[in-house]
């Protein structure tokens, strides 16, 4: 009986393949749901008057969604959009909990991305770091 052992992957290599297919997911996610609150047909769920946020809090989430989840496509931009996720999500999660009434199950979620966020920037804090460098010359 012949044997055949898997070659080894190397786990950096599993990380950052682990990492991109993370991003293109989430990127594409958040470029999908950013897209709706610019439509005219769009309706803020009730929960956010009753926040007192307007229609102008709709659009500024829905363009911090947009920049993200371009920028997490953009490898330049990977980390510091990651960066950006990061307080959008810690923002949902304090919202969902203290803000919006009947929302704080929507916490799991916001906080689960959280957590995936602040991962992908700490992966990703190599191209952050060449980001800013390049911005001081």
């Amino acid at each position: 009986m012949t044997t055949y052992a898997a070659p080894a992957v190397r786990p950096r290599r599993a990380v950052h393949i682990v990492t991109w297919t993370g991003q293109v997911l989430l990127g594409l996610f958040f470029i999908t749901v950013s897209a709706p609150k610019y439509l005219p047909g769009f309706e803020a769920p009730a929960s956010f008057g009753e926040a007192g946020l307007g229609t102008w809090f709709i659009w500024f989430v829905g363009a911090c969604e947009l920049a993200g989840g371009v920028g997490l496509l953009i490898p330049r931009l990977s980390g510091a959009a990651a960066i950006g996720l990061v307080g959008l999500m810690t923002g949902a999660t304090v919202m969902n909990l203290f803000v919006l009434p009947g929302a704080a199950s929507n916490a799991y979620l916001s906080g689960a991305l959280l957590v995936v966020f602040v991962l992908i920037a700490r992966v990703r804090a190599s191209y952050t770091r060449a980001l800013v460098g390049s911005l001081g010359r």
